[in-house]
Formats: C-alpha cells, sequence, structure tokens
C-alpha cells in the first residue's frame, strides 16, 4: 500500500482551516486508524497557535488591586454571617479588614423588608440576624493568639452571637494583645460574660475598645494581667451598668479609683472578688459597700493591704451580704472583726469563711456570732488564736450555726469539740489537720447530745483516736456520712461503738488510709448498716481481705461505689463480689491490688453490666491483652488503666 507525500512535519498551520473541520476529525478519530510515523517530538516555546486562533493566557485581575476602603464598603453589604466566614478564609488581610467592621455597620444587621409574592398576594418579611449571646468560646495557651480571637469575632457573628468568651494563658511572643481584645469588641457586642487569665500584652485599650462595644457585660474576670489600670475599669464602669460580677486576682496597677468608679456607676453589682492586688485599700472597697444603691450579696477579699476601716464599714454597710470570705488580712486586728460583728448589719450573712487572719481571737468570733443571726455556714482556716473556748462560746451565740469546719486551728481541743457538739444544733462537722486534738478519755459523762448532726468528717488530725471516736458516737447518734480518712491511729475497737450508735443508718462511709482497721469493721458496718449504705471507700486499708468483699455481697443492697485500692484483694474477693444479685455497683476500683489477676476477667464482665467506673491502675497481674478484652466488651465503663 502507497502513501503519498513525504514523512516530515508540517511546519505552517492546521490542515484543516478552521476549527469545523477540526472537529469532523475528532469525531470518527475512534473508528478509523490513522498512520503517525514515530517522531521526536519538538519542544516549542513560541505561542502555540492551533489553527488561525492564538490562544494567549493572560493574567486576570484581581479584586485585590481595590483600596482597602473599597474592599470595606463591599464587605459591609455582605448578607450573612456565613458569607462572611467564607471571606476571612480568603487570606489574613481579608480577616483583618472584616474584624475593622463594627456589628453595627453592616447592611445586614438592619432590618430588611422583602416583599415575597405568593399566591394569596405579596407578604411581607422582616429579616434580622440574631444576636442574642449563645455561643461560649475558650481559648487557652498557644491557641490564644489575635488571629484566632479575630475569627471567632467574625464567625461567630452569624451563629446567635458569642456571649461568653475565656482567654486563660497567653504566648508572650505571639499571644493576644489589644488588638485581638478590640477585634472581638468591634464583632461581638452581644458580650456577657468576659474572663482573662494571664495574658500580659492586653492593657487599657483592648479593655476601653471592650467597654466602648460590650454594653450588655455582667461579668468581668481578670487575672494576672499586669497592664490593665485604673483607666480600663473606670471604662467598664462607666459603659456597662449591667455589671452583675467582677472578679480581680494578681492586677498589680488596679487601685482604689477604678473600684470607686465600679461602686458609683454599677448599681447591679452582686459579687465581687478582689486578691492580690497592692494598691487596693480601705478606700475602694468601703466604697463598693456604702453606696446607697449597693446590693452586694458576694465578697471575697484576699491577700488586700485593708484595715479595721474596711471590716466597720462591711458590718455597718453589707446589710444584702450573704457569702463574705475574709482571707490574708495581715492589717486587720480583733478590733476590726470585733466592729464588724458589734455593727450588726450582717444580718443576711449565710455563708462566712475567715483564713489566716491574726485578727480572729476568741473574743472577736463571739462577736461574729452574736451580729450574724441567720449565719448557717462557718468556715475557719488557719486561725491560729482560736481556742476550744471560743468556738463553744461562738456556737452558742450563733443560734442558726449548721455546718462548722475548722482546718488547721491547732488551739482547738477535743474538749472544745465536744463542747461544740453538746451546745448547738449542728448538722455538720469538719476537722482538718488540727493538731491540737489529743485522744483523752473523759470520766464525766456527757452532758447531751447532738440529735441533728448528720455528716463527721475528720480527716488528718493524728490526735483523734479511739476515745475521741467513742465519745462522738455517743453523742451523735443520728450520724449518716462519716469521713475518717487519714486516721491511722484508730483501731476496731474505737470504730465498733461508733457504728453501734448509729442508730438512723449510716449512708456514705470513708475509712481510707486507716491502716489498722481489719474485715472485723466491715463485717459490723454491713451488717449493721447495710441497708443504707451507698458508698465505702476503704483505700488503703491493707489488712482488709476478700472476707470484706463478701460481706459487702452479702449484706449491702444499696452500695453504688466502692473503693477497695490497695487492699489484700484477690480473685476470689472478685468473684464473691459478682455472685450478688442485689449488688448494683455503679463505681469500683481496685487500683493496686496485686492478688487481681486475669482469672477476674468473667467476673469484672459480670459486674460490669452496672459499672460506669471500673479503676484497674497498677494491677500488676493483670496483662494488656485481659485489658483491652475489657475495654471492648464492658463499651459504657470508664475503665481506667
Amino acid at each position: 500500500m502507497e502513501f503519498s507525500g513525504d514523512d516530515d512535519f508540517y511546519n505552517g498551520g492546521s490542515f484543516y482551516t478552521n476549527s469545523t473541520d477540526l472537529g469532523r476529525l475528532c469525531s470518527i478519530s475512534f473508528q478509523v486508524d490513522v498512520y503517525c510515523p514515530p517522531r521526536k517530538r519538538t519542544r516549542l516555546s513560541a505561542p502555540f497557535h492551533f489553527g488561525e486562533a492564538e490562544v494567549e493566557q493572560n493574567k486576570q485581575p484581581s479584586i485585590d488591586v481595590l483600596p482597602d476602603e473599597c474592599l470595606v464598603e463591599i464587605f459591609k453589604r455582605i448578607s450573612g454571617g456565613k458569607e462572611r466566614s467564607s471571606c476571612a478564609c480568603v487570606s489574613k488581610h481579608w480577616l483583618m479588614l472584616l474584624t475593622s467592621i463594627r456589628k453595627g455597620e453592616y447592611e445586614s444587621s438592619k432590618v430588611v423588608k422583602e416583599n415575597v409574592g405568593s399566591n394569596s398576594g405579596d407578604v411581607e418579611m422582616i429579616l434580622s440576624e440574631e444576636d442574642d449571646g449563645y455561643l461560649t468560646r475558650c481559648l487557652e495557651g498557644k491557641k490564644a493568639t489575635d488571629m484566632r480571637l479575630a475569627a471567632v469575632a467574625v464567625g461567630t457573628s452569624g451563629h446567635g452571637g458569642l456571649g461568653k468568651l475565656s482567654i486563660r494563658g497567653s504566648s508572650s511572643s505571639r499571644g493576644v494583645t489589644n488588638f485581638g481584645l478590640s477585634a472581638v469588641a468591634r464583632g461581638c457586642p452581644s458580650l456577657k460574660v468576659l474572663s482573662l487569665w494571664n495574658v500580659p500584652r492586653v492593657g487599657d485599650e483592648g479593655l476601653c475598645e471592650i467597654a466602648k462595644e460590650c454594653h450588655l457585660l455582667e461579668k468581668l474576670d481578670l487575672c494576672q494581667c499586669p497592664h490593665l489600670s485604673n483607666k480600663g475599669l473606670i471604662a467598664i464602669a462607666a459603659n456597662c451598668p449591667n455589671l452583675t460580677a467582677l472578679s480581680i486576682q494578681s492586677c498589680p496597677k488596679i487601685g482604689n479609683e477604678g473600684l470607686q468608679a465600679i461602686g458609683k456607676l454599677c448599681p447591679k453589682l452582686q459579687s465581687i472578688s478582689i486578691k492580690d492586688c497592692p494598691l487596693v485599700g480601705d478606700h475602694g472597697v468601703s466604697s463598693l459597700l456604702s453606696s446607697a444603691s449597693s446590693v452586694l450579696s458576694k465578697v471575697k477579699l484576699q491577700g488586700l493591704s485593708i484595715t479595721d476601716f474596711s471590716l466597720a464599714v462591711i458590718g455597718h454597710y453589707g446589710k444584702s451580704v450573704t457569702n463574705l470570705m475574709l482571707s490574708g488580712l495581715q492589717n486587720v486586728s480583733e478590733k476590726g472583726f470585733w466592729v464588724m460583728g458589734n455593727a450588726q448589719g450582717l444580718q443576711k450573712l449565710v455563708s462566712f469563711t475567715i483564713a489566716s487572719c491574726w485578727g480572729v481571737t476568741d473574743v472577736s468570733l463571739e462577736a461574729i456570732g452574736k451580729g450574724c443571726a441567720n449565719l448557717k455556714q462557718m468556715c475557719l482556716r488557719r486561725c491560729c488564736f482560736v481556742s476550744g473556748d471560743g468556738l463553744v462560746a461562738f456556737a452558742k451565740s450563733a443560734g442558726s450555726l449548721e455546718c462548722l469546719q475548722l482546718e488547721e486551728c491547732n488551739r482547738v481541743t477535743q474538749s472544745g469539740v465536744i463542747g461544740v457538739l453538746s451546745n448547738c444544733g449542728l448538722k455538720s462537722l469538719t476537722l482538718v489537720k488540727c493538731m491540737g486534738i489529743k485522744d483523752i478519755s473523759l470520766e464525766a459523762p456527757l452532758s447531751s447530745s447532738c440529735n441533728s448532726l448528720k455528716s463527721l468528717s475528720i480527716r488528718n488530725c493524728p490526735g483523734f483516736g479511739t476515745a475521741s471516736l467513742a465519745m462522738v458516737g455517743r453523742l451523735c447518734p443520728q450520724l449518716q456520712h462519716v469521713d475518717l480518712s487519714g486516721l491511722c491511729g484508730i483501731t476496731d475497737a474505737g470504730l465498733l461503738p461508733l457504728l453501734e450508735n448509729c442508730e438512723a443508718g449510716l449512708v456514705k462511709v470513708n475509712l481510707s488510709g486507716c491502716l489498722n482497721l481489719t474485715d472485723e469493721v466491715v463485717l459490723h458496718l454491713t451488717k449493721l448498716h447495710g441497708a443504707t449504705l451507698e458508698l465505702l471507700n476503704l483505700n488503703g486499708c491493707r489488712r482488709i481481705t476478700d472476707a470484706s468483699l463478701a460481706a459487702v455481697a452479702e449484706n449491702c443492697v444499696f452500695l453504688s461505689d466502692l473503693d477497695v485500692s490497695r487492699c489484700a484483694i484477690t480473685d476470689v474477693g472478685i468473684a464473691a463480689l459478682s455472685h450478688a444479685e442485689q449488688l448494683n455497683l455503679q463505681v469500683l476500683s481496685f487500683s493496686g491490688c496485686s492478688g487481681v489477676s486475669n482469672k477476674s476477667m468473667t467476673f469484672l464482665k459480670k459486674l460490669g453490666k452496672t459499672l460506669v467506673g471500673l479503676n484497674l491502675q497498677h494491677c500488676n497481674s493483670i496483662s494488656t491483652q485481659t485489658i483491652e478484652l475489657l475495654v471492648e466488651s464492658l463499651w459504657r465503663c470508664n475503665i481506667l488503666f
């Protein structure tokens, strides 16, 4: 077969003079075989001509050539929050431009009327973006940057509005600055709760922007903000009349002037907390409470240089205060606490906490008891001048007292504790690390009992032993909750009388760290109180064995939380638990029980039908494979291993 022509490339245009003919060739290319001699392809650098049409790659015009003013005007006319978020994703430059626009400057933030045609006639619809502040955002550590704040400001505007913002920790090099806070202010006027923790690069400029734009702000929490001063706080006071809660901690530049503005211009303020602010003194604190419109109900003052004057103001003007905490007030003397109590202004006070205040003595404590007629909860921490006699006098004068908590009050003695229980209607008593209590047997009979006491917690008081427990057992027959954790000195003989005298039935019992207790205590406990017991903690009671678990399985009906960590428990005890038909355990802990092995897997699976929490940490006899099988089988249970 012969072919005419040569094998050289044709260097001109196409064989076909127009695209129509070329299309015809392409249309039959799958049906006709065409001969094409093998040739080395040449590299063309010149513009490629195909037929008579020349294809050129021209650079497309970009919207970025527009000045920022034009882009801002375009962005203002974008209809919804979703579209604005999409624009913010284009580039950082666009994101920055969007954050410069206030929420009210968008056309879509205004009420727009649209006429919608329908068969029944024209229907008028009113469209508006919701701005109620439903959303909550929290940025921590490295995630707290200006870029993220800007994205939050733009992204939340079309989804209900940002209501709560928390920034905790910030990088010193690229962390949150005034720019990021200003972006939030402009984009989130619905902000009601703002928390700034450890943001050293934020100053008054950012807080002033928040005050200028976020008039709905109700709660402000400032912690470790070294560059915030009175200027920012004054701006908040002037522009946020709805402020109800203010917390300031470790802000060295905030002082009396800012607090005075808050007291004068924020009539709805209900909660104030100030800690470790060296410039805050008597004038700032007194201005918060002395206002005629003051409705302060919660006051916390810690580590301040205030004097007796501030406490006198609190005692006289704190007519709405229900919760009061005073801690580390080294310049307040006995006179200050005495005047506060005798001022008779704290009639609504319900809960009072005093920590590390040298001015609290027996005399001032009794005055507080007399001046606070409705006081129900009292907590004294590290009050080294309060003795047992002062505690008894306070208990007698505070007729409404229900809960008393003493921590590291080392002058309180055993006789003081017994005197308190004998002279008031306490419902709860807590003693923590009170080293002045010594275990002494009293020969004189107890004058009266405390039938009102339901909860007794004595933790890490080494002097509280067998004799003290026996007296408490006789005094308090209606106990339901008992926490004796860390009492290494108590024995079976000391605890058994308390168990026998509890007539109401124990519900929660914590004996963790009581090293000398044995199975005998658990046997008596389950027999006497098995019908009411719901929680039993024996963590660290190393003399507790499988016999205790067998007693629990036999006698306990409502037990839901059992902790036998670091006890002498083996597979036999777990097997006994699994055979108890009436048990519905929800939380079970065998942490540190080396006697529990792979043999318990079947029993644990059976117990796991009701479990929501299982602790198998440091159970070295259980293999990883067994743990994996348990995790797969007990998929509803949270297993620690």
